[in-house]
């Protein structure tokens, strides 16, 4: 195959290759390394990367190490705040500049277990919060990529990798995903073993992938404990069409869009039932960031309280306000969450996917912010799993689109409705 296939291949297709002997190892990531080294510069993807340790751990693959591996010679790219024993691991902050890891993060040996080849480290915002990392928008380089996983929708996005890992503590992998026209899946609370990520809040940091397409995402994330999907979809999903107070802050374009969608599902035979969140569930929702600061206050102790200066003037103004939230709030909101997740499963009784915004439009320009993250602050705290995909494009022709949010622990179920759904939403 020729290297411009051979870039263009997603996590199946790389696979199916390897195995069948279409293609080696070496030559899909050389020929992924290409393209970084074409367009790092600009995108700025990429925040470590060493093209010979890759090369060797591609020549591993071919030379029959990971004969039966699932993911054999995928090339994987790891967001900046997972920890990886080969590259730097600085969490986006100046703090950590020299940090070296004694060990990869469990989501990492895992795929490299499975015959996945690391490509390096991608950009983070500050510790995975709002405070934006340099990488830039490949489908508009003057615009923001989303964040905090940043890096590693930019570099699925460019072709650098088919997949990479990222991380969601409020809308950390669905908004990125979507602006840079990509499938970002943050699976069930728990899904993927947290060994070895910098924890920013305990009862919510989520690892998860941002693809090309729904299979891919199934396929890399299931494999990686040693289980194949299918990837494929639901025949006529039954979805639950949820609106919400949030609603106020998506675009008009954006409201068009999903109504179009919901068009396109009726049409073919889906159903969709309109439902509204439950009023305890919308309060939950304006409770998140006080639950988040909570937590950040507890595991950036060290950071806030040694390294302070070093901060963002954006990330010490959270801190210093989570001084606010009291042990008694912080206990109530848990308690809450805790009934606000029955309350959820309840709701879920018959449903496939439950559709909602992911973002409220188009990409902002500029990269001094990454978006409005309260489209996936409920779903963190539910501990439930989401999937975004793009619908259409906005006026100034970036993408727009929704998520589809499952029940807890039915991401296969998930992934089979958003495999329909999503290829739905963009057929012509």
């Amino acid at each position: 195959m020729q290297s411009q296939q051979l870039n263009r291949l997603g996590v199946l297709e790389t696979v199916r290759a390897v195995h069948e002997g279409c293609a080696t190892a070496t030559a899909i990531v050389q020929a992924r390394l290409d393209i970084i080294e074409a367009g790092n510069d600009d995108i700025k993807a990429f925040v470590a990367i060493d093209p010979e340790r890759a090369l060797e751990e591609a020549a591993r693959v071919d030379a029959g190490r990971y004969k039966n591996g699932l993911l054999s010679g995928v090339p994987f790219a790891v967001k900046d705040v997972l920890d990886t024993a080969e590259y730097p691991t600085r969490y986006g902050s100046p703090i950590y500049a020299d940090h070296q890891p004694r060990a990869d993060a469990a989501c990492v040996r895992l795929a490299r277990r499975q015959g996945a080849v690391l490509m390096g480290k991608v950009a983070t915002g500050e510790f995975a919060t709002q405070t934006p990392s340099e990488a830039r928008n490949p489908l508009r380089v003057s615009h923001t990529p989303g964040g905090s996983s940043s890096g590693s929708a930019a570099a699925v996005a460019a072709g650098m990798v088919p997949v990479a890992f990222g991380t969601q503590t409020t809308g950390s992998i669905v908004r990125p995903a979507l602006y840079c026209g990509l499938i970002g899946y943050k699976p069930s609370f728990g899904l993927i073993g947290t060994a070895g990520l910098k924890t920013l809040s305990h009862t919510q940091d989520t690892i998860g992938v941002i693809t090309r397409d729904v299979p891919d995402a199934a396929y890399f994330t299931m494999g990686l404990q040693g289980a194949r999907t299918a990837g494929h979809g639901i025949e006529r999903p039954q979805i639950a069409l949820c609106r919400s107070r949030q609603w106020d802050y998506i675009s008009s374009e954006t409201h068009r869009a999903i109504e179009e969608l919901v068009r396109r599902l009726e049409a073919s035979g889906a159903r969709v039932v309109p439902v509204r969140l439950p009023a305890m569930l919308e309060a939950l929702a304006i409770q998140q960031p006080r639950l988040f600061m909570f937590e950040a206050l507890q595991n950036l102790a060290h950071e806030f309280e040694m390294h302070r200066d070093a901060l963002s003037t954006r990330l010490q103004t959270r801190l210093t306000a989570a001084a606010g939230v009291t042990f008694d709030e912080y206990a109530s909101i848990r308690q809450q969450v805790q009934r606000g997740q029955q309350m959820f499963a309840d709701m879920m009784q018959g449903f496939d996917g439950l559709l909602y915004p992911a973002a409220s439009g188009e990409a902002e320009a500029g990269h001094q912010e990454a978006g409005d993250p309260r489209f996936g602050a409920l779903w963190s705290m539910l501990h439930v799993p989401t999937v975004s995909f793009p619908c259409d494009v906005g006026p100034t022709g970036l993408p727009i689109g929704a998520q589809l949010v499952g029940a807890f622990g039915e991401d296969t179920r998930l992934l089979a409705a958003a495999t329909s759904v999503s290829r739905l939403a963009t057929q012509p």
